[in-house]
């Protein structure tokens, strides 16, 4: 990335550029926040919009006081790049400067790692639309707040900022969001599974596909509840309850801008999450990978974890159909940091046939499962995510489903590209493939 010093000036100059965009072109605006599921939910409402709307979304995970003016402004990171940030900088001239197409809609991730960074945001940004997608109890990104209390109010501080004409879009099932509730302006609008939810989903399984003796995971199905309507909602490459939260808030947008129900469905049905965000891909040896691989969160592992826990598996009698979890250190924890990992080995333990941990953190999850009666030959541990790749090349049997998550600077996506089946075309399935990461 670029050095402090720089990092400060430039961002200085893109946010008075972004402002001045925003109040030439005057686009409406969609911030998305949380601590669990934002970039998913973020392009799920991309692409519902996207159906009936001329719409630009926040690339990637640009989701800070850097990321939201390159958005704005329509531009990507020049990272350590001088002469590359001169001309990001020399885009927001020409957009205030002369005028041209600009998206009607901009969706914005809007995340935080410090106290402030929200209301830093909201400070300069009006938002017309807050969509809130899960604050859990053991938040990520915790390492500098002094407890998930203070995260949550952080996060609220964009639906609170949104006045009475907008509107707020939130997670019905999640209890923590709900302290806050009577302090919103705005209209609000629910998802969720549990009654009284706006939009509901229910039903929601797994859907499979068999090739000769074995039976592969494919995606997921669920019957979608609103205003008296029901329809079927099928979604294709990914799996577990806890993927259909986004689609469901996706859906609650769409329908906020009268997009109609059967093509905000259709839209939903060729939806692809985005790359590390549990996608099903093939892997060697007629196995199946769920790759998780973008980032971690307690919250997101457990819902991976009992996602890999309700599959069906197939193998040859007495070799294959294992559940394997492959889990990374968990970053950005603070005093969480043992308490979490250790529910996750123990969690991992109860169903897993094999579990593979990388990173001196994520040793302690593997200590929790040992004390947990799992058999320690099928216990591994590596410091790195290539090195357990590599092993788990050997260890894999016709009909294995493998699960693989972790945090960003783990580089789980390493392990998945040694056992993916079709490792040629990674630049497409898998996260993190640009050179800047590549070369890293």
């Amino acid at each position: 990335m670029i050095k402090t010093s720089l990092k400060k000036i430039v961002t200085l100059i893109l946010k008075w550029e972004a402002k001045l965009v925003l109040k030439k072109y005057r686009p409406q605006i969609i911030g998305v926040t949380g601590n669990v599921g934002k970039t998913g939910t973020k392009e799920a409402i991309a692409a519902v919009m996207k159906s009936k709307l001329k719409v630009r979304q926040s690339s990637k995970s640009y989701n800070n006081e850097l990321g939201v003016p390159l958005t704005i402004i329509g531009t990507m990171t020049a990272w350590g790049s001088f002469f590359g940030w001169l001309k990001v900088i020399y885009r927001g001239l020409v957009l205030i400067i002369f005028k041209e197409d600009y998206p009607d809609w901009l969706i914005l991730e809007i995340g935080a790692d410090r106290p402030g960074d929200v209301k830093n945001i909201v400070s300069w940004i009006k938002f017309d639309i807050a969509v809130v997608t899960h604050l859990p109890d053991i938040p990520v990104h915790v390492e500098f707040f002094s407890s998930k209390d203070q995260v949550a109010e952080e996060k609220m501080a964009l639906p609170l900022s949104i006045k009475k004409d907008g509107l707020v879009i939130i997670n019905h099932d999640d209890s923590n969001t709900q302290p806050f509730r009577d302090k919103i302006k705005a209209r609000i609008l629910t998802y969720g599974f549990n009654d009284g939810s706006d939009v509901r989903a229910s039903n929601a399984h797994t859907i499979y596909e068999e090739s000769g003796k074995l039976k592969f995971p494919s995606g997921l199905t669920f019957k979608l509840d609103h205003a008296g309507n029901s329809v079927p909602v099928r979604v294709n490459g990914t799996l577990g309850t806890h993927v259909v939260y986004p689609l469901l808030a996706a859906i609650a947008v769409g329908i906020s801008q009268d997009i109609n129900l059967v093509t905000i469905v259709e839209t939903i049905t060729t939806y692809e999450s985005p790359a590390g965000r549990l996608r099903i891909l093939r892997g060697i040896k007629d196995s199946t990978i769920l790759d998780d691989s973008y980032n971690s969160s307690p919250a997101a592992l457990e819902a991976g974890l009992k996602a890999l826990a309700s599959l069906e598996t197939t193998g040859p009698a007495g070799t294959g159909g294992r559940k394997i979890a492959v889990i990374g250190d968990m970053m950005e924890l603070g005093s969480f940091t043992l308490e979490a990992h250790r529910q996750a080995g123990i969690l991992a333990s109860i169903f897993c046939n094999l579990i593979m941990t990388v990173g001196l953190r994520a040793k302690f999850a593997a200590d929790a499962a040992q004390e947990n009666n799992f058999a320690a030959d099928n216990l591994f541990h590596f410091n790195d995510s290539v090195l357990a790749g590599k092993k788990l090349q050997n260890l894999i049997k016709p009909g294995d489903i493998i699960y693989v998550k972790g945090s960003q600077s783990m580089r789980m996506e390493k392990v998945v590209e040694e056992i993916m089946l079709n490792p040629d075309q990674k630049g497409k399935l898998l996260v993190r493939q640009e050179s800047e990461w590549l070369n890293r």
